[in-house]
């Protein structure tokens, strides 16, 4: 079973490279869907209030569901290709799901594109990752980091991210170290060990297709 990267090795790769990030050391595998659940770092408490959760849906939807997700997990890629669409349209948009969405972070790749997502802020948050997810295919097999760097760059300026907004928010070296811990710290509280995993309504469950989520949340409703 392939381990997500450690802290130390994220954040001393994000300040090493410059413009590109993380173009020097080891490449983890892009393909990896399974971790060890961390440990909860020192800081988890600071770690978990200083990054927001992204969320759609009515706050106070019956049903809170809580996906976890990298953003180079093929099977997360699949869900948000042909099984999120129907839950946001039956579930999410009426009303009846709270969704929030938590980055898992296997490699550098995936904190860089969880790094542009929330360049774009709330606003922009989903769209960018629905771009990620349909593209997925293409930018994690783009070649070597820089290719894969550029790509990620075309999807925030799809978005509507300029230059500077971007150099801004992917060389930010406080803001990795404390994305990192904020993954580690919930990975650890919900015993997240997979991708996707769902916590709904405090019970965790790992994937499933559209028909048995269905039946799922149909029964807590």
């Amino acid at each position: 079973m392939n381990r997500m990267i450690p802290l130390a090795i994220v954040v001393a790769a994000i300040i090493a490279a410059g413009a590109y990030f993380l173009m020097q050391g080891n490449v983890t595998e892009v393909e990896v869907t399974q971790i060890e659940t961390p440990s909860e770092p020192e800081n988890a408490d600071a770690a978990a209030s200083a990054i927001p959760d992204m969320v759609l849906g009515d706050a106070n939807a019956p049903i809170t569901m809580i996906e976890y997700a990298s953003y180079t997990c093929p099977h997360c890629g699949s869900f948000h290709q042909n099984t999120y669409p129907q839950l946001k349209a039956d579930y999410i948009d009426t009303g009846k799901v709270k969704f929030v969405f938590r980055e898992v972070y296997f490699d550098r790749f995936g904190l860089w594109a969880s790094m542009i997502a929330r360049c774009g802020g709330q606003e922009r948050f989903f769209g960018i990752t629905d771009l990620m997810f349909k593209t997925q295919a293409e930018w994690t097999r783009a070649g070597e980091p820089v290719a894969i760097a550029d790509e990620l760059r075309k999807i925030g300026r799809i978005a509507g991210l300029n230059d500077d907004e971007l150099n801004a928010c992917l060389q930010n070296e406080e803001s990795a170290q404390t994305l990192v811990e904020w993954f580690q710290t919930n990975a650890a509280r919900d015993d997240i060990n997979s991708t996707p995993s769902f916590v709904i309504n405090g019970t965790k469950y790992g994937n499933m297709s559209y028909a048995e989520m269905k039946e799922l949340l149909d029964g807590m409703l």
